[in-house]
């Protein structure tokens, strides 16, 4: 199968530190060049991939301090995309809703996995006028605030399974991983550390939006002792952090849409303490690869017993529901679906009023 993925050009793919986004798409585009399939990657110009690259811009957009409006790049992008559209099977855009124009306009199959939260207002309007564009959720929670979407499957992310090679000792310190913003509540994992008395390493983006925030609301929280703050890190350094684990918090306050982070630290053989918020219960089970907590007392109370579970069960349950394997053969499905209805049409493009 000829198949476009295009990625958002905030970050590489795969990112040099933090992204979530770009790097399940390089998980994915080098499971399906790996399954034979012919693959075209739109994304940034410092990507690195076994497939075609079509460099977008020149490097992640993050990274680029002469870069004011990101949206320019994406734009044209997506007129690049829409030039090469009669070369793909299906196309598969990373990009929110900006691709949604085109499936009207572009007689090829094409889907959007959308990896961000959609409980805002703004969203309810575009997905009512586009109810007709095929859409990916991360997650069945997700998808939960725009039932007027057209929701052609879930799936949720995978990664190599020999990306991380796993640890069955008992860690040494909580692990905080992520970024550092309101709704991730690092002050949540701070107390947790403390009131267990547990050291806690914090490793963790501040991008510019929440510099603020963490001036005035976190940064005094690291004067503890217990608290070190690591800062941001790449991949070449992940999987040595979780691994030296008793387990990673994650006391979220948000409806996540995923949580990667949570089957990196499972592909660990590391635990993971969350909060029982938006895709949370889909990714954990309770008392298997994790435990999920409504409160901070339960969270201090299970991160004392944390050593109670089987870090192999915890490797076991990311080899057997979150591989990139597993993932790409999910989307495949979903192509396949996308091709079939195309070549039973008579006119590609899907009409608006869809089912």
């Amino acid at each position: 199968m000829r198949i476009a993925q295009v990625a958002p050009l905030y970050e590489s793919v795969p990112p040099r530190l933090y992204g979530g986004t770009e790097r399940v798409v390089s998980y994915l585009t080098e499971e399906l060049v790996q399954r034979g399939h012919e693959v075209t990657l739109f994304a940034s110009g410092d990507s690195q991939t076994s497939a075609e690259l079509v460099p977008c811009c020149r490097e992640a957009l993050r990274l680029d301090a002469s870069c004011i409006d990101p949206h320019a790049h994406h734009m044209l992008m997506l007129e690049r995309v829409a030039q090469r559209a009669d070369e793909f099977d299906v196309i598969h855009f990373h990009t929110d809703y900006f691709s949604f124009p085109l499936g009207r306009r572009l007689g090829v199959p094409q889907l959007v996995t959308l990896h961000g939260r959609l409980d805002l207002p703004d969203l309810g309007p575009i997905f009512d006028e586009f109810s007709d564009y095929p859409a990916v959720s991360i997650s069945d929670h997700q998808r939960l605030p725009l039932p007027q979407a057209h929701w052609v499957g879930t799936v949720h992310h995978g990664l190599p399974v020999d990306l991380h090679q796993p640890s069955f000792a008992p860690g040494e310190y909580f692990a905080f991983l992520g970024r550092i913003s309101p709704e991730k509540r690092v002050d949540r994992a701070v107390e947790i550390a403390k009131r267990a008395g547990v050291p806690l390493k914090i490793a963790a983006k501040v991008a510019k939006a929440d510099e603020a925030y963490f001036q005035q609301e976190i940064a005094h929280l690291f004067d503890d002792p217990l608290i070190e703050f690591v800062g941001e890190i790449g991949e070449d350094r992940k999987g040595e952090f979780l691994r030296g684990a008793k387990a990673l918090l994650f006391p979220i306050d948000w409806p996540e849409p995923f949580g990667l982070v949570m089957i990196e630290a499972m592909a660990c053989g590391t635990p993971v303490i969350a909060f029982s918020h938006g895709s949370v219960p889909e990714v954990l089970e309770h008392a298997v690869s994790g435990f999920l907590v409504d409160d901070l007392d339960a969270a201090v109370d299970f991160a004392r017993r944390v050593d109670e579970l089987d870090r192999r069960r915890c490797r076991a349950e990311f080899e057997r529901r979150f591989t990139a394997a597993r993932m790409a053969e999910d989307y495949e499905a979903v192509y396949e679906s996308l091709v079939r209805r195309a070549s039973q049409s008579s006119v590609r493009p899907l009409p608006k009023d869809a089912a």
